[in-house]
Order: C-alpha cells, then structure tokens, then sequence
C-alpha cells in the first residue's frame, strides 16, 4: 500500500515529506495523513518538524479533479475542505516549530500550508525566465480566500500588499517573495532540505522553555487567524457551487486534461 508521506528522523527533528506524485496535490488522503504524521510526531517526543515536498514544486495546491468529482454531493466536498484546514491547522497549532522546505512552485493550497508554518525555506529560481513561484492564486480559478487565511498572508507581508497580492490571484517570482517577506530565506534547490533543517538544528540549540513559550506569544495571532469564525467554511464551499466558480473551476480541469 502506497503512502503520500515519507518520514525520515534527523536526530530530534522529523521531516515528514510530501509524496503524491507527480505534483503533492493536497487530496483528502494526503491532508488527513499529514494531521496524523505531525500528531505522531507530537506523541513520539519530537522537538521540531521539517515539512518538504517535491524537486520543482512543493505541492500544486489542492486536488480539483477530486473536488470536483465530489458533484452536488457537499457533505463530501465540506469532508474534503475540512481535510485541508485540519491539516493547516495541524501546523499552525503544532506545540512544536515546523519549517518548510520549498523546492519549487507551490501555489494556493501549498502556499496556505507554508504561512502556517514557522519558517519558510524556498528554492532560489535557477532559471531567470521560468522562476520559481509562490502565492494565493484563488481567484484566478474563481475562489475566495477566506480572511483567516487572507490574516496568515498579512502577518507576513502586510495588509495592503497582501491585499494587493490576493486581489490580483498573483504568483509571485521567488525572488520576489523573499524581499516582500513571503519566504524567509533564499537557497540553491539542492539545499533547501539541509538548509530547513540546520535552521531547525540552530533553533532547538535555545533553552527550550523559554524558546517555546515565546513562540506561542509571537504565534497567538495566527492561531486566532485559524478559528472557525474567521475560516467559515460552510460559506466557502455554498461559493464553490456559484455559477462564476464553477465556470473557472471547470476551465481548470480542461486545461488539466481531466474536463
């Protein structure tokens, strides 16, 4: 039985890694196995987690050929959603740091799962005329991001830039990223993986309790980012079924080959 994650011990760092080949896309299955593997991290006594994905793309965002297989049937679409926000809000509430090694795209759903994060390590762009690129793309496939997760991209980048970001549904360069704040740090893509986790390494050298307890000060504002009110997800999944979603979700799957 093939699993979407592989887990590989550094001491007392676990990096858990996305592997859905070819693209991570975030599926019911991979969202739920991720809320496990950070819960057993968690039960097992590890003090840092290290989230990675692919070599060229971190995760594409979410599985829309399987939400959109789901029909009419919402109560299947609002497991698949919670699926999601279950797993953001695994990382966000982790009582212990997670930095994330980005080797690649990672657009919408992966972008959510790396501003929940502590730390974001991203792969420099090798390739001047085809960058790397990061961001909150909804509304180029006709969704909107909810304001707790519109809360996670502020605390980063700012309210007016992060507005300005996810009214244009803007994947930004690498590059750019990193000087408005996105991403914290810039690597080669063959040292993103070893630079997330001596950051980790360096991080768990402080006195842990001190460490910990000013973390969860600096962190207050995105667990309240991620409350229930503020995520309101019956509201996002009654606007996937309006009829401009539906027309941007469906061009999607054409242009995925899946229509």
């Amino acid at each position: 039985m093939t699993t979407p994650l592989a887990l590989f011990n550094h001491g007392p760092i676990r990096q858990i890694r996305l592997a859905r080949p070819p693209v991570n896309a975030l599926d019911t299955e991979l969202c739920r196995a991720l809320i496990g593997a950070i819960e057993q991290a968690h039960s097992d006594g590890v003090q840092g987690i290290v989230l990675s994905g692919g070599e060229g793309i971190f995760s594409a965002g979410m599985d829309v050929p399987e939400l959109m297989a789901h029909g009419d049937d919402r109560a299947g679409l609002l497991q698949s959603w919670q699926a999601f926000f279950g797993a953001v809000r695994a990382i966000g509430h982790s009582r212990i740091p997670v930095a994330v090694a980005i080797g690649g795209h990672c657009p919408a759903g992966g972008c959510v799962l790396s501003l929940a994060a502590d730390y974001r390590i991203m792969a420099a762009s090798s390739d001047a005329a085809r960058p790397f690129r990061i961001g909150l793309n909804e509304v180029a496939v006709g969704l909107v991001a909810p304001e707790g997760i519109q809360r996670l991209l502020r605390r980063l980048v700012g309210v007016h830039r992060a507005g300005q970001l996810l009214i244009g549904g803007e994947m930004v360069a690498a590059e750019r990223a990193h000087a408005l704040g996105m991403v914290d740090e810039l690597v080669p893509l063959e040292q993103v993986d070893a630079r997330a986790l001596a950051w980790m390494e360096q991080l768990l050298r402080l006195p842990r309790s001190p460490m910990l307890a000013t973390r969860a000060i600096a962190r207050a504002d995105l667990h309240e980012a991620l409350a229930p009110e503020h995520i309101q997800l019956e509201r996002f999944v009654q606007a996937w079924y309006e009829a401009d979603a539906q027309a941007a979700l469906t061009e999607l799957l054409a242009r995925l080959g899946k229509g």
